[in-house]
């Protein structure tokens, strides 16, 4: 039987586990404490649900979302009563703005044991403020059978709610008494007779969760759109479950409308080029040209999700103000530049259903033509500059990996230059490589857990490009290696500092800068990846690099470091991003 009937905690909290893995959980990351003593048992002796200890909470925060991102299914986070589960609040934050499900469950002292300094207490009401989608605090366990049918409604509408209105975060504040562990108490002999578990958990199922609850839109809102000869669609960040289908859905409607697709580095319509002829992927370094920019004005801009990271972009859509549809099944704005905006709460192959009978010859415009003219001309500068280079430039990294990385390869990339890198230089492909982020706030805590739940247990090895201080920042993820099972190849880009700041005004102003902005570390990064018994490889040149791309390790994490000069990259950026079209 699955319920634990030795005491009141545990028949409460196996109770809460059964209901988590007859709805579909299958993984819960366990952070070590007392007071969380009942849910650890519990979740350990599950043999369906994969439980993993993780020391470091903020650590095993990221580890959970990094898992969560690509199962697409929440994953159980359990931690102690006090500030234990005040560090899960940056993943939490990244969950809830990244639309990432996730089931916070936090231990915590009974109502008696609050505001009297019983130790290890803090107020854990509302510890995440407005992030979870759903919060609560559950009752003191008990085994009356209509508790046990409370618990188990709430914790059916907690997964329910961290999918809908949208995917994100939930919060359940978990009170204890004592006894924690499972000593055994007299007063369950009563409910273990009464007990039926087939018939408690009868009407629990994990197909709870349709793909949308959105109507279909009409083939009328398209043909409106065809009428446009000056129209863009902007494929922003997206994390699909079926990158193919996703980038075949945008491939209709840009065949439909004959449209180019200006898709964003971590995009998967980047990895599907040849499915989408209308794609561009050079855009930022086009609008760098503010003439070539100006004759590029369009009228309508189709946004599929977020927009993406380019800033030459987004001044340019600000300075033009195309009537612009946002496509996205969120209810978040996704319009940071507040123009003129209509928000289609669908996704694209919803949109795209109705063209399924469609096969319209489209002519391509003189506009579509202009910018594939274009995307050819700067492609083939790009990749002329980047077979000629032989010094270890930060940007050739992210093109280098679109050339070279296996086919279906998940790659985590790290904020701040790496995903800038990525977007002036990921070269359009057809490996299907499949990207991942942390885009949602955009920080660079937990980078290097989120990768590792990203490569936990995947069927492929996976890739993690990441600068120095945005790895330096997560070294706590170094812990999961003991429990970690595939493979993932870290590429440190080793600048000593803070790249991006390069990029800004502030680094004209020195000091303060290069101690309070750039922040050398001056880390042997050799004998840190020896301390926790990972392997550490120094590349030297471009065709080291290659040769440790592909093909890749079956398992183990590794770090292949690539030592560069901060300041002569930022030089060559600004002396060059602007030039692919002389």
């Amino acid at each position: 039987m699955e319920i634990d009937f030795r005491n009141i905690n545990s028949v409460w909290a196996s109770v809460l586990v059964a209901t988590l893995q007859k709805l579909g959980l299958s993984t819960a990351v366990i952070c070590p404490g007392s007071r969380s003593t009942p849910l650890t048992i519990a979740f350990a002796r599950h043999p369906s649900i994969e439980s993993i200890p993780i020391l470091d909470e903020r650590s095993a925060a990221f580890f959970a979302l990094g898992i969560a991102k690509r199962s697409e299914f929440p994953v159980a986070l359990v931690c102690t009563s006090g500030t234990a589960g005040a560090n899960f609040y940056p993943a939490v934050i990244e969950a809830r703005y990244s639309n990432v499900p996730m089931l916070i469950l936090t231990a915590d002292r009974p109502p008696e044991l609050r505001d009297c300094r019983s130790g290890q207490t803090i107020d854990q009401l509302k510890l995440y403020g407005n992030y979870p989608n759903w919060q609560t605090e559950l009752a003191l366990p008990s085994i009356d059978l209509g508790m046990l049918n409370y618990l188990r409604q709430n914790i059916i509408q907690a997964v329910d709610r961290s999918f809908f209105p949208v995917r994100g975060p939930v919060h359940l504040n978990i009170p204890f008494r004592d006894p924690l562990p499972p000593i055994p108490q007299l007063e369950t002999k009563t409910i273990k007779s009464q007990f039926n578990s087939e018939q408690f958990f009868s009407h629990i199922s994990s197909d709870r969760f349709p793909e949308s609850c959105l109507d279909r839109f009409s083939i009328s809102l398209l043909n409106e759109w065809k009428l446009c000869d000056r129209g863009i669609i902007i494929a922003g960040l997206a994390n699909s479950n079926n990158p193919e289908r996703y980038c075949r859905a945008i491939a209709s409607l840009a065949q439909f409308l004959g449209w180019p697709i200006l898709a964003e580095a971590l995009s998967p319509v980047r990895n599907y080029a040849k499915l989408n002829p209308n794609l561009v992927s050079t855009y930022d370094l086009i609008l760098r040209d503010r003439d070539i920019a100006g004759e590029l004005s369009p009228k309508i801009a189709i946004q599929l999700g977020e927009l993406p990271t380019s800033k030459e972009l987004r001044s340019w859509l600000d300075r033009t103000q195309p009537q612009r549809w946002i496509v996205d099944r969120s209810f978040d704005n996704f319009d940071p530049l507040h123009g003129n905006t209509i928000h289609l709460k669908a996704s694209v192959e919803e949109l795209v259903t109705s063209l399924a009978s469609t096969n319209d010859n489209i002519i391509a415009s003189e506009y579509l033509n202009k910018w594939l003219s274009l995307q050819k001309k700067v492609t083939s500068a790009i990749d002329l500059k980047m077979e000629k280079m032989e010094h270890l430039f930060e940007g050739k990294v992210a093109w280098l990996l679109s050339k070279t990385l296996p086919s279906e390869t998940p790659i985590f990339i790290a904020n701040s230059m790496p995903i800038r890198d990525a977007e002036f230089f990921w070269s359009p492909n057809h490996n299907r490589i499949i990207p991942y982020f942390n885009r949602g706030a955009n920080g660079i805590d937990g980078t290097f857990s989120t990768a590792l739940g990203i490569a936990h247990r995947r069927d492929r090895s996976c890739i993690m490009l990441t600068g120095d201080l945005a790895f330096l920042h997560d070294t706590n993820g170094f812990l999961i290696a003991n429990k970690f099972v595939g493979h993932l190849s870290v590429i440190l880009i080793n600048n000593n500092g803070g790249g991006i700041f390069e990029m800004l005004p502030i680094s004209q102003f020195d000091p303060p800068f290069e101690e309070y902005f750039a922040t050398p570390q001056n880390i042997d990064f050799s004998k840190l990846c020896q301390t926790y018994n990972i392997a550490h490889e120094p590349i030297e040149n471009w065709q080291e690099l290659k040769q440790k791309l592909n093909p890749l390790p079956k398992k183990g994490i590794r770090v292949l470091e690539l030592c560069t000069d901060r300041k002569q990259d930022a030089k060559w950026r600004k002396e060059n991003l602007g030039k692919f079209l002389v």
